[in-house]
């Protein structure tokens, strides 16, 4: 029999195990032009909140009693598909399933000698391109500038301060538990790092901090933290909007400080992104990271937990800050 996980209801505030079902259904076979596929790694990413939405979004929301997908490694069981063969490895958006049969649209191929299978989901996957390509093409950063980033011991957080430290920026994190301090700082080479859950004054903090204040911002939570690294921009600062976790699960639009006026003060640009509008970017991306992962000058942290009926819990845990790096689930 084949596992499934369905999305059984549309949550209201933050999502439970009772969201989920699992279901099991044959075993499908592949019919011509297709290949079997037996998953490996699922990716369980924060971003998937949004699509258990049923409103308009940038990209289409998930369907009630119908499969979740994500990002997943998958090996080739069975191929009737002359580009693909049995034992090879994938990378695409594929349905939360142990097997399933795909039309290969999509699918791109993986080497595990070149980097971990689980690699693929991470840095040299759609999270490290996101990092890459946010600092690229809206941060443009310049060396000896500060770049702050909230988030920052989760998977594209991390990748972000690392590419600032190669750049030549003074790099500061936050994040919320000391051990995330310490690793941010002894594992990923941040300057300095900032636990949000114990300071009495976040932007009093960042001030500190960022001495010189703030000329980049990427921003991975919203809400508050947002508020304050604005009150430490600087003049011609940019503002990256790639995640706004702290909002996810509001079941009401929440009120803040108005921030026209820093935006036109300070000059300041704030643009929001999601990663499928550089898709021409993601070769260039791919092959930057991977030089700079073979030169020991980046390097990744993964969560990972085993079995295919943990995948729910993996993502809710993602809410409760219990992830260090990508959280990924190994089946």
């Amino acid at each position: 029999m084949n596992k499934t996980i369905y999305l059984k209801n549309r949550p209201s505030g933050t999502p439970s195990l009772n969201d989920f079902e699992f279901k099991e259904e044959n075993k499908p076979s592949p019919d011509e032009g297709e290949v079997l596929l037996k998953s490996k790694y699922i990716s369980v990413d924060p971003y998937l909140r949004g699509r258990m939405r049923s409103g308009e979004s940038y990209i289409e929301p998930f369907k009630v009693n119908e499969p979740i997908e994500s990002g997943i490694i998958a090996e080739v069981i069975s191929s009737k598909n002359p580009n693909f063969k049995e034992g090879d490895f994938v990378n695409g958006m594929l349905q939360w399933k142990e097997f399933q049969v795909s039309q290969v649209a999509g699918l791109n191929k993986v080497d595990p000698n070149t980097a971990p299978l689980s690699a693929y989901l991470g840095i040299l996957g759609l999270t490290g391109i996101t990092a890459y390509v946010g600092l690229e093409k809206i941060g443009k950063l310049k060396e000896g500038e500060t770049l702050l980033v909230s988030g920052a011991a989760g998977a594209v957080g991390s990748i972000v301060g690392q590419i600032g430290k190669i750049k030549g920026c003074r790099v500061v994190g936050i994040a919320g538990t000391d051990e995330k301090i310490q690793k941010l700082k002894n594992d990923f080479g941040f300057d300095e790092a900032i636990n949000y859950k114990t300071t009495g004054n976040i932007g009093e903090s960042i001030k500190k901090a960022c001495p010189q204040g703030v000329d980049v911002y990427f921003d991975n939570v919203g809400g508050e933290i947002l508020d304050a690294a604005l009150e430490n921009i600087n003049k011609f600062g940019r503002v990256i909007n790639c995640g706004a976790i702290s909002l996810y699960n509001a079941t009401e639009t929440p009120m803040g400080p108005r921030l026209e006026g820093t935006l036109i003060k300070k000059s300041v640009l704030m643009q929001g992104f999601t990663v499928r509008d550089y898709i021409k970017e993601f070769g260039p991306a791919i092959n930057q990271l991977a030089a700079w992962l073979q030169e020991d000058k980046i390097t990744y942290s993964e969560t990972i937990v085993e079995g295919f009926e943990q995948t729910p819990q993996a993502f809710l845990d993602l809410f409760k800050g219990k992830n260090s790096g990508k959280m990924i689930v190994k089946i």
